[in-house]
């Protein structure tokens, strides 16, 4: 009888070590997904974001879809205002507008123009969504982008909503973006 108790306490004593085992690895894991697939994500949105800056300083405005923002960035050129000083009057100087191959600014930021609408750990299934357009801002005609993806997107087993029991911040429906279709702003809400 006291041996069949005994084993009955030890096979009890195994099941409860495993469940609180599990209880313990979800969170840790589900945390370790989120830090290092949103790393990757935000990486991507920086590269967006630089693109659409450099795509903004050549057009005046911001690329309304990711095969303008590329055709324009692989064929058009930044312009540079240089001061130069005035030939015959020292220490005067005006300003002439140079240009520079934007692909080769492009290039030495590391941008890959051909893969950057494609959100990561989606095996170019999902692509990001972008939209640009301008608006009236304080009386003034300004330009405006939004560029993001849902955290269900790119964080696989972990997109469902059952996870925010381990991060009161965490909704998969909620949008990682930068951009404001609503304000001139180019923030990331990775930044507040």
């Amino acid at each position: 009888m006291r041996l069949g108790i005994g084993i009955l306490l030890l096979i009890l004593n195994i099941f409860l070590g495993y469940i609180l085992y599990n209880n313990i690895k979800e969170p840790i894991a589900f945390q370790k997904v989120k830090t290092e697939k949103s790393t990757v994500v935000v990486d991507k949105l920086k590269q967006i974001r630089q693109a659409q800056e450099i795509y903004r300083t050549i057009t005046g405005d911001f690329a309304p879809t990711f095969d303008t923002l590329a055709y324009v960035l692989q064929n058009d050129s930044i312009p540079f205002r240089v001061p130069v000083e005035i030939e015959g009057k020292k220490g005067e100087f005006e300003e002439i507008v140079t240009y520079s191959s934007a692909i080769d600014s492009i290039n030495a930021l590391n941008i890959n123009l051909e893969d950057l609408k494609y959100v990561p750990f989606t095996d170019k299934q999902t692509e990001f969504a972008i939209d640009a357009d301008t608006m009236t801002y304080q009386q003034t005609l300004v330009s405006v982008v939004q560029v993001g993806t849902r955290w269900k997107d790119f964080m696989g087993e972990f997109g469902s909503p059952k996870y925010s029991k381990y991060d009161n911040s965490y909704d998969p429906n909620n949008l990682l973006k930068f951009g404001d279709m609503n304000a001139p702003n180019i923030s990331g809400n990775w930044e507040d």
